[in-house]
């Protein structure tokens, strides 16, 4: 591996000349081939160590043993932190036990990628953008979490007093060494996830995905799965697809819309209201085609291995969105805050969920936007955006809870309160992301003066004036909707048990 000599990477320089021949940074074009040597790497692991001629521990080796190298590749030796951090939480899990490990890995990983984050933002160029060995961290910070509480949850509580939720992810027995490497640092998604449980994965690793995967219809098990294994092909080219359309923008159309021109002197002073709200909109949009490149990859890499199956739909097709991070339709449509948020970056906002949300006896909202401005790193504009979006959601939840009652009755109405409540999503999202992208305070908050802070008192007022549904009652009533869907769905739940029983039998590859 080449050395980084004064290219301003830390990783290797082999592809020095092809960076400057394309005008990317040299960290850029580092990832980017290394996620299509991974997508190359999957197709091969998937048809010549499949479960069903390679063992669990050859797979897990050759899994982690890539995944290794492709970040020895592509951050030199900051690689080792992935290495480091894995290894004080595992060592942390084994000594403290299961009734106290989720708490003590929580702050330890965090604590970890914090001072990583300190150090490359105040230590290195504050503000460089590229690929940067703090990005896999944050993955790893969401495997190690998830699997602590996933072990304590299985190993220190009891069942009932576990959400359905909670009882599925569950773990038992505390993984090996090298399952837990392989989890963490496997080639699939080392460099940009995205994250997925450890049951999935060791479903995946062991060639129990299509037997976890049968569903119920009508109290009777589908044996779909047990004819023939699905094949990845379709959603792998579907999603390369998309990787496809979404560089090009980037590298097209995004150029053209930078977000930094929002707060342009002479724009803000010439420009009138409309343009301002319509260049916001439009530029922010034209900042979003990176991440669903970025994703669209790293979740074809997964499929492309036989990772990401996720059972059939109602019409017979085969779902491969089982760890899939967006939903770009979703999420250019959103007629809410929540459902902006719930259709990007989909494993990280169910992580806060299963991690922060669900677990939080007071203010979880809040306390999840807070925690959420901290795993994104250190730069003020993080923690700018994710404290203007707690307002910003409560106020919508208020709106919501109060007023849609009165535009669902017939579908014209529906239509146009979808309409005008997609204009008031997507202008939000725009408005609370900006700092995220600008990163600094003064340029941020010269953004907000711009609008005279109008999306922060706004919301205010709203939740002055309108109730806000108690998040106690809600959950209340909402128990009490399970504890009836449980009566009902007896004779469901004692197949999926029996499912599981048989599941227990199922030899693994020698």
């Amino acid at each position: 591996m080449a050395s980084s000599g004064n290219s301003g990477t830390t990783g290797s320089t082999l592809l020095q000349p092809f960076s400057e021949a394309i005008n990317l940074s040299v960290d850029q074009v580092n990832f980017v081939v290394c996620q299509l040597v991974a997508l190359l790497a999957s197709v091969w692991f998937r048809l010549y160590l499949h479960p069903s001629q390679t063992s669990s521990y050859v797979r897990h080796a050759v899994a982690t043993l890539l995944g290794l190298y492709l970040a020895l590749f592509c951050f030199g030796w900051y690689a080792l932190h992935f290495l480091l951090q894995s290894g004080i939480c595992y060592y942390i899990m084994i000594i403290v036990g299961a009734g106290h490990m989720h708490k003590f890995c929580f702050v330890i990983a965090f604590g970890y990628l914090t001072l990583c984050q300190v150090s490359r933002v105040y230590l290195f160029d504050y503000g460089l953008y590229s690929a940067d060995f703090t990005g896999p961290m944050m993955i790893i910070t969401q495997k190690i979490t998830s699997l602590a509480f996933e072990l304590h949850d299985g190993m220190a509580r009891k069942e009932e007093h576990l959400t359905p939720t909670q009882k599925s992810l569950a773990i038992r027995t505390m993984p090996s060494l090298l399952e837990y490497l392989s989890y963490n640092c496997n080639f699939m998604g080392i460099l940009a996830g995205p994250l997925y449980t450890y049951k999935d994965y060791i479903a995946f690793i062991e060639g129990k995905t299509l037997h976890v995967k049968r569903s119920v219809v009508n109290g009777k098990i589908d044996d779909r799965c047990e004819h023939a294994e699905p094949s990845p092909v379709p959603a792998v080219l579907c999603k390369l697809l998309v990787c496809g359309i979404s560089l090009t923008f980037h590298l097209t159309i995004t150029k053209m819309f930078p977000v930094a021109y929002n707060i342009d002197e002479t724009f803000v002073n010439t420009a009138n209201f409309a343009s301002r709200v319509f260049y916001l909109y439009f530029s922010l949009m034209a900042a979003r085609p990176k991440y669903y490149f970025a994703w669209s990859l790293a979740d074809a890499i997964n499929n492309a291995a036989g990772f990401g199956f996720n059972g059939y739909d109602v019409n017979g097709s085969e779902r491969w969105d089982l760890i899939s991070n967006l939903n770009i339709v979703n999420i250019e449509s959103a007629t809410s805050f929540k459902m902006f948020i719930d259709n990007w970056n989909i494993q990280t906002a169910l992580w806060f969920k299963r991690v922060c949300y669900d677990r939080c006896r007071y203010y979880p909202t809040i306390a999840t936007f807070i925690i959420s401005a901290m795993w994104h790193g250190v730069y003020p504009g993080y923690y700018m955006t994710f404290l203007t979006a707690i307002p910003i959601t409560l106020a919508a939840r208020a709106i919501r809870n109060n007023t849609r009652i009165y535009f669902i009755k017939t579908k014209s109405v529906k239509l146009f309160y979808d309409f005008i409540t997609w204009i008031a999503t997507m202008i939000a999202i725009s408005y609370t992301v900006v700092p995220f992208v600008l990163l600094s305070v003064e340029p941020s908050l010269k953004f907000y003066r711009s609008w005279y802070y109008c999306l922060h008192i706004i919301p205010l007022l709203i939740m002055l004036v309108l109730p806000i549904k108690s998040r106690r009652k809600e959950s209340e009533q909402n128990h009490s909707k399970l504890k009836r869907l449980e009566v009902e769905n007896t004779s469901t739940s004692n197949n999926y048990a029996a499912l599981n029983n048989n599941l227990d039998q199922i030899p693994r590859p020698s």
